[in-house]
């Protein structure tokens, strides 16, 4: 029988001959932290800093201690950090996995005009899937080399072998990431098709024969039925996974306590994925609004506890049009999401639906429903469940922009990243609306790096602080041409900052693991990791990424803190895709808002660089203004 386990992949030597992640030097890592952090506290704060830092890095102080302790971990793993950030940025974390940690990528809108449309649709989804699966077990998925500042360099494709074989199992204090491991004789795959809040084990391989498309929807069609004739008598499960990690591993330890419990759990946390059948949630099936059903279901009145949200790979298809994918983000990163969907897609386009052909197993067993057991403890942790998924719902404030004044081509034709391009806009665009600057998230792969994952390239840059305090200051003196070289100044730096961490020179991930080698040698933390500074440091009130796809589709995320924003951006050849999410209860956020000053800002951004290149056409300023009133009258709807 196929078992889970605690994941080894990662305490592997890989053979990929991919080179080791490197460890920064040590005096490079504290003077780059200080000019970091130097404009994001106050004078007085940054001078007890500076101090503390100093005694950190003094010749034969802790940090070189550290730092030694930090090179022979390097040599004794395939990538010293991995663990350390594993468990720091999702692990332990003890949030709700929905809105706070899994994105989803949200698929173009279908245009199913009945329920065997929507079921049609699983269907021929999960035949791809399959296709995708075959590549993997096959090893004979192409291997995936960096594009950009280092293009050409072969990237570690360890994630990929993840997408179907991992759990992520709840705990008290701290959750597990766990991989399938296959016995001699493997039992016969399985997904589970999740419907009317209801479980079901869909085989996918029967006498030994992979269910071609005809039998799959066949099988979906039973379960529709089956959903059906039981929908009011079974608990909504999927609601305890939706909550709290620690609410969650208390209520799994006395699920388990009954061996039907245990064993529906068991056929969950093998499964390859999860298929959603959805309702219809009764709402205009606008971008954001589909994002927010991607995102939470719509909470317990609608599809929220038609998940389980422990599982990777959720694809959620909803039979009105609403469809999408789930992901749980412990195992991968957003690219490698990316690359499946996309092939997934393709596939679909590419390979008409096969139903019209017989099914070649006149008589299939019928998928297996499964059941649960649940006292009166249950029931309650259920209630709560739903109630705190409800707050969830009603809290996020989100917001999909599709810009159209211009995309990644126009900023080509300046000679610029539009990555730094976009970034520096996220910064001109907070600071226009709460008139500071913020330490700020991007994460940068380091998948050139054996078991790389990411660090994360800081945006807020004393240069692009420069920059928007020219372009805000009504008082300013400088020069169009001033403010320019202000704007080159701070795509340069965000360029460098980025080389440095895709190279593995950031600071970050360093500072992660001094602190964590100090752990591990029971030492009191060192005072540089109990500053206010660092504590600062790490409170990412503007989380962002760029998350480009080749077909339609986007990708959005929720804030990491509560008064922050979560902007994920799709720069596409002649538009920008802007998912911008924030908390209703913080007076100081609103996504609306947000959106209606970037949009201003990269306008003001194209009219700086066009006075230098007056052969480029003007974005007329009316239309941008009213596309400005637009991105907040409308919600963002597009």
């Amino acid at each position: 029988m196929p078992v889970l386990e605690r994941d080894p992949s990662r305490d592997q030597e890989d053979p990929s001959g991919l080179p080791k992640l490197p460890v920064p030097d040590l005096r490079q890592t504290l003077d780059v932290y200080l000019k970091c952090m130097k404009h994001l506290v106050s004078e007085e704060q940054f001078k007890r800093t500076q101090s503390i830092v100093q005694t950190f890095g003094a010749p034969g102080g802790l940090g070189e201690l550290l730092q030694k302790k930090l090179l022979e971990r390097r040599d004794l793993k395939s990538n010293w950090v991995y663990d350390y950030w594993l468990e720091d940025m999702y692990l332990n974390n003890r949030l709700a996995l929905p809105v706070n940690s899994s994105p989803v990528m949200v698929f173009p809108k279908q245009n199913f005009r009945a329920q065997s449309d929507a079921l049609r649709f699983a269907a021929h989804l999960i035949s791809g899937v399959l296709e995708y699966k075959c590549l993997l077990d096959g090893h004979a998925l192409p291997v995936d080399y960096a594009r950009g500042q280092l293009a050409g360099t072969p990237l570690c494709m360890n994630q990929y072998y993840r997408l179907f074989t991992s759990y992520r199992l709840p705990g008290p204090k701290t959750d597990t990431l766990v991989a399938q491991k296959s016995s001699v004789m493997p039992e016969p795959e399985h997904i589970i098709v999740a419907c009317k809040n209801q479980f079901f084990v869909l085989d996918v391989v029967i006498n030994f024969r992979r269910l071609n498309e005809r039998d799959l929807y066949t099988q979906l069609l039973k379960i529709r039925k089956m959903a059906e004739s039981e929908e009011e008598h079974l608990p909504p499960i999927g609601l305890l996974t939706s909550d709290g990690r620690t609410e969650w591993a208390e209520a799994r330890s006395v699920l388990v306590k009954d061996s039907t419990n245990r064993d529906s759990l068991d056929m969950i946390e093998r499964c390859l994925c999860l298929v959603c059948l959805d309702e219809p949630c009764g709402m205009e099936m606008s971008d954001t609004n589909r994002a927010l059903m991607m995102l939470h279901g719509g909470g317990k009145y609608k599809n929220g506890a038609n998940r389980w949200y422990d599982k990777p790979m959720q694809f959620v298809v909803g039979e009105d049009g609403c469809c999408g994918v789930v992901c749980e983000h412990s195992p991968f990163e957003g690219i490698v999401l990316v690359q499946c969907t996309e092939y997934l897609l393709k596939y679909m386009i590419g390979s008409p639906s096969k139903l019209v052909r017989a099914a070649s197993v006149s008589e299939l067993p019928a998928p297996r429903r499964l059941r649960w057991k649940c006292s009166t403890e249950i029931q309650a942790c259920l209630t709560a469940s739903a109630s705190k998924l409800q707050r969830l719902v009603e809290n996020l404030d989100m917001n999909v922009y599709k810009f159209g004044g211009y995309g990644k081509e126009f900023i080509k034709t300046q000679k610029m990243s539009p990555d730094a391009y976009v970034q520096v806009a996220l910064q001109f665009a907070f600071y226009r609306c709460h008139g500071r600057p913020v330490p700020t998230y991007e994460s940068a792969s380091i998948r050139r790096f054996q078991h790389g994952r990411v660090d994360n390239i800081r945006s807020s840059t004393a240069e692009a602080l420069a920059f928007v305090k020219a372009m805000t200051d009504k008082n300013s003196s400088l020069t169009e041409p001033e403010k320019m070289e202000k704007l080159w100044d701070a795509i340069k730096a965000q360029t460098n900052y980025t080389i440095l961490a895709i190279t593995g020179m950031a600071i970050d991930n360093h500072l992660l693991g001094l602190r964590e080698i100090a752990k591990e040698l029971n030492l009191e933390k060192p005072e540089i990791f109990t500053d206010e500074t660092y504590i600062i440091s790490n409170q990412f009130i503007l989380s962002t990424s760029q998350v480009p796809t080749t077909v339609e589709m986007f990708c959005c995320y929720g804030p990491v803190v509560p008064n922050g924003y979560g902007a994920c951006y799709n720069p596409q050849s002649d538009h920008i895709i802007f998912c911008v999410s924030s908390f209703r209860d913080s007076p100081e956020t609103s996504s609306d808002m947000f959106v209606k000053a970037l949009v201003e800002c990269l306008g003001e951004m194209q009219d700086l660089c066009q006075k230098r290149n007056t052969q480029a056409k003007p974005c007329n300023s009316t239309e941008r203004t009213e596309d400005a009133s637009k991105a907040v009258k409308n919600g963002g709807k597009t």
